[in-house]
């Protein structure tokens, strides 16, 4: 492999300097560096971070290749930045087999876009009734540490308790999909003044708050890790601040979406604003961007989530749930979090990249910009402005909910262990 000499970089948006890769890692850091025989990348006024991490993607493959396939959803994550996705268990079949999750570490390997971490299935085919095999899957060629019924919530506590017991013997960690079914029972958005106008089933915060509860109290009692998926309230906030008070261990995470959309968008019934847990209202956006600015919330998890267009073109009641987030992660991350003052870049690494990556034990991201580290790397032009084109996307899918909206921020190049992934914001 050849050399890159990435100049002029603000590292971590500090001070402008210049990194040296050689292979697959960054051979030295500093200012005035030169090397002969290396490709030069003029940098000047860009951000270097390490690579990110998303600790909550859905790749659909197998059984939804209409969808997504690793192939695509890989290279959507190299297009927004990201050098390592974490790969939900809701395909089909459910990746709640040893079999099922080499598979897709499998595709991720030959697809070479970034790494492709499977997440293990915590009970058999997502029904919350028998665990499935996660010991298997830990000692699978996949390495499976992280393990959730992602899509559905394991709502049955001796199940939960059974699964949080299970994963401590090999460092693992459940991921919970706080959503109590009964109180969720046909809703399809936020409870709140607006679905009260307009007649659609609401979605109560407390279906969310419950279940984090109850959760916690059960990571305390057993000893073990548990994080919580896509918190979408202000109440969940105070949970888990409490929690964490409490020296419990756990981490939680928040989309983008979650960061900047309100309630208020289901008042055009366009489907692409439908999404579980539902857009809640200005409050608890404003707590989540705070949340995550004072750590009480770890990490920014994209929750992935493409359809086929005739799953989202029709009327709201009958659409699928999700949007589609990794290739415009990071800018809504830098109009929320660092445009705000909420996050400096280095934030913005932590939460994106170090924290993510430790939480799943993602070997070789999350790392120092820093000489002997691998160079999984991630260049991004802040001053650049744009408005969302989802038919520039690499993702299979369009669900994007930010059409036509003004973003800030461009990633232009992406580093996996030194390889170009991305240059000049095009697929290498």
């Amino acid at each position: 492999m050849s050399k890159i000499l990435i100049r002029g970089a603000k590292v971590l948006g500090g001070e402008a300097q210049d990194v040296l890769i050689d292979g697959e890692i960054i051979a030295e850091v500093g200012t005035g560096l030169s090397a002969d025989d290396a490709q030069v990348i003029e940098a000047e006024g860009q951000i270097l971070l390490p690579g990110l991490v998303d600790l909550h993607t859905h790749l659909r493959e197998p059984g939804r290749e209409d969808s997504e396939t690793v192939l695509t959803g890989t290279r959507a994550a190299a297009s927004g930045g990201y050098t390592a996705v974490f790969a939900m268990a809701n395909t089909h079949p459910v990746a709640d087999t040893a079999g099922v999750v080499e598979q897709v570490y499998r595709l991720g390997k030959e697809a070479g876009y970034c790494d492709v971490q499977p997440i293990g299935a915590v009970t058999v085919g997502l029904e919350g009734k028998k665990l499935a095999e996660l010991g298997a899957m830990h000692d699978s060629a996949a390495g499976v540490t992280v393990f959730s019924d992602d899509g559905k919530c394991v709502d049955d506590a001796v199940i939960m308790r059974r699964a949080l017991e299970y994963v401590k013997a090999f460092g693992g960690v459940v991921a919970q999909h706080a959503q109590e079914p009964r109180l969720t029972e046909g809703a399809q958005m936020n409870e709140g003044v607006v679905s009260a106008e307009l007649g659609l089933g609401g979605w109560p915060a407390v279906a969310e708050e419950s279940i984090i509860a109850r959760d916690v109290l059960l990571a305390e009692h057993v000893g073990s890790r548990v994080h919580i998926c896509h918190l979408s309230t202000a109440g969940s906030v105070e949970i888990v601040r409490w929690a964490k008070s409490r020296g419990i261990d756990v981490t939680a995470e928040v989309t983008p979406h979650h960061l900047l959309l309100t309630d208020e968008l289901a008042r055009t019934y366009n489907p692409v604003y439908k999404v579980n847990p539902p857009l809640r209202t200005e409050r608890d956006v404003l707590a989540l961007r705070e949340a995550l600015a004072d750590g009480t919330i770890d990490i920014v998890a994209t929750d992935h989530a493409p359809h086929p267009h005739e799953d989202k073109d029709c009327e709201w009641a009958a659409a699928a749930m999700g949007m589609v987030g990794l290739e415009t992660a990071l800018s809504v991350v830098q109009q929320t979090m660092v445009e705000t003052g909420l996050l400096d870049w280095a934030g913005v690494a932590d939460r994106m990249s170090v924290k993510p990556a430790r939480i799943g034990q993602a070997a070789g991201h999350g790392r120092p910009v820093s000489a002997g580290e691998p160079a999984n790397l991630t260049l991004v032009d802040p001053a650049y402005r744009g408005v969302v084109d989802p038919a520039d996307f690499a993702s299979r899918s369009r669900n994007t909910p930010y059409e036509g909206r003004e973003l800030p921020g461009r990633v232009t190049h992406t580093f996996l262990r030194g390889r170009a992934t991305l240059v000049d914001g095009k697929l290498a």
